[in-house]
């Protein structure tokens, strides 16, 4: 199935290119999401025609983000966790403790947005990607620390 992309994907291409995805994958998700445009001839017209709209709302969108990365430059957050003996935790820091820490500091992130590598397991400073937008990523220190 041809699809038009109307926004970056990571693993797809760039907003406007025709790529080739599997059927399920296009209109299961891309579709439904507004995420492309089956690729007939109208709709590549239409979108022609809608490119400049297109245009002003992911600049709005990555200006929004740009905003959010400001905040979150050198932003350190500690996440207190239960440790054994040895020091090693009780499971792990994941995406939604990290994404609660934020919300409670003012800034809204999805955790879906937060790459983590499987979980932090250990104690000390950790450094946190976050894709804020596909040419917008911030970074934010996340130090768990042993609860008391």
């Amino acid at each position: 199935m041809k699809v038009i992309l109307l926004s970056d994907q990571r693993h797809l291409g760039k907003r406007g290119e025709t790529v080739e995805v599997k059927p399920g994958f296009g209109r299961n998700y891309l579709l439904p999401q507004g995420l492309a445009l089956e690729a007939t001839p109208g709709n590549q017209k239409v979108f022609q025609q809608q490119r400049g709209k297109i245009e002003a709302a992911h600049n709005k969108e990555r200006g929004a983000a740009e905003e959010i990365k400001a905040r979150l430059e050198g932003l350190r957050i500690e996440i207190p966790k239960r440790v054994g003996e040895r020091d090693t935790l009780y499971g792990s820091v994941t995406a939604g403790d990290v994404a609660a820490a934020l919300e409670a500091k003012g800034v809204v992130v999805d955790r879906r947005r937060l790459e983590l590598g499987g979980g932090i397991k250990t104690l000390g400073d950790h450094t946190v990607h976050i894709d804020l937008h596909p040419e917008v990523q911030a970074e934010v220190t996340v130090a768990v620390v042993r609860e008391e």
